[in-house]
């Protein structure tokens, strides 16, 4: 028994610390980059495919839709559809936007997902599981491998370690998706305990990453453009993000106007408001690990792209870096304390 004990105090003694975008910092460095307008800002989204902006919108109902669609191809970035819907809207949108989008899929579609691969001309898929560490998951890759060989793209997630990391690229995938509970509607750590702060997720997997040279898509915690320079720094080569986008004009949100303001409905796929919706109540013996609330829609998304776009160019001449691997090669991160936040946001009233 005080063996037993002696083991469960140390392992409790080497606990490491872990930490969110907003507890790091990027440390200048020599700059010999002439203007912010020189740095290019393409990267792979997955293994085969590259594209002009490393941001992606969340595949997610009141984010993604043919509008949004059809702003970020103009953009230079790509959407990948969310799954709750129709399946005559899901092989709609494949036919129309065929070799430039992915298309998702849940673990209870296999016919399906086979049917979008093999008659419709997308680029891939993207299997969308809360937890994808998982036997089930691995059994779902191969099957999908067995039927379509390397003829389609797979995008997996969603991890947050190493080793998932790691077995989700063994078992077929061309990207992954990092990130359990970071997103702004997303509850599951509350309701579980688990989840890795997205920063420290991003950067333990990016090392990985840099060595099996498969993309990392860093999904969730995104709140300003520092968020995204932070996250292609530490060894994403895409970040994606919700919340941000489903207050754009363009977004999938339903919208409502009250008193002259246009508000926009963003919700967790695992919410109380969304399985109601989708399902008609939420699963037996389940709970809901999402929320679902209001917010002002207030631009395009080509002026949220431009602000973003416009943040990471920024970023990439304080790192001294003509794109995204140089960035990655020169980045020296600090751990701060709560108060280098409080220090670093305008201050009118002090």
């Amino acid at each position: 028994m005080m063996f037993l004990l002696y083991n469960i105090l140390i392992k409790m003694d080497n606990f490491s610390t872990a930490y969110t975008y907003d507890d790091v910092a990027l440390v200048p460095q020599y700059n010999n980059v002439p203007s912010r307008t020189i740095p290019s800002l393409s990267s792979w989204i997955t293994r085969k495919t590259k594209i002009d902006v490393p941001i992606i919108p969340a595949n997610m109902d009141t984010v993604i839709g043919d509008e949004m669609a059809d702003a970020l191809l103009k953009y230079g970035s790509v959407p990948i559809f969310h799954r709750f819907t129709e399946e005559d809207k899901r092989m709609e949108w494949a036919h129309k936007y065929g070799d430039r989008c992915y298309m998702s899929c849940g673990l209870n579609d296999l016919d399906f997902t086979l049917k979008i691969l093999k008659e419709t001309p997308v680029r891939g898929v993207c299997i969308d599981v809360a937890h994808a560490h998982s036997s089930t998951m691995k059994n779902y890759m191969e099957e999908i491998r067995k039927h379509i060989g390397d003829s389609k793209e797979i995008i997996a997630g969603n991890v947050c370690t190493p080793i998932a990391y790691h077995d989700l690229v063994t078992w077929g995938a061309d990207a992954v998706k990092c990130g359990i509970g970071p997103g702004a509607c997303c509850s599951t750590r509350m309701v579980t305990g688990f989840g890795i702060p997205q920063f420290t997720a991003v950067y333990e997997c990016g090392k990985v990453a840099e060595k099996l040279r498969t993309p990392l898509i860093a999904d969730g915690g995104i709140k300003h453009s520092r968020d995204i320079v932070l996250a292609l720094a530490a060894g994403a080569s895409t970040v994606m993000a919700g919340s941000m986008f489903s207050n754009t004009y363009e977004s999938a949100a339903p919208k409502e106007t009250r008193d002259g303001i246009v508000y926009s409905k963003y919700r967790g796929q695992a919410s109380k408001d969304f399985q109601e919706d989708f399902y008609g109540e939420v699963k037996k013996d389940t709970v809901a690990e999402g929320v679902a609330f209001e917010k002002i829609c207030n631009r395009s998304v080509i002026e949220l792209l431009d602000e973003m776009t416009g943040g990471l160019r920024s970023g990439l001449t304080y790192g001294g870096a003509k794109d995204i691997k140089e960035l990655q090669r020169k980045a020296e991160f600090r751990a701060t304390t709560a108060s280098y936040m409080t220090e670093s946001k305008p201050r009118p009233n002090t």
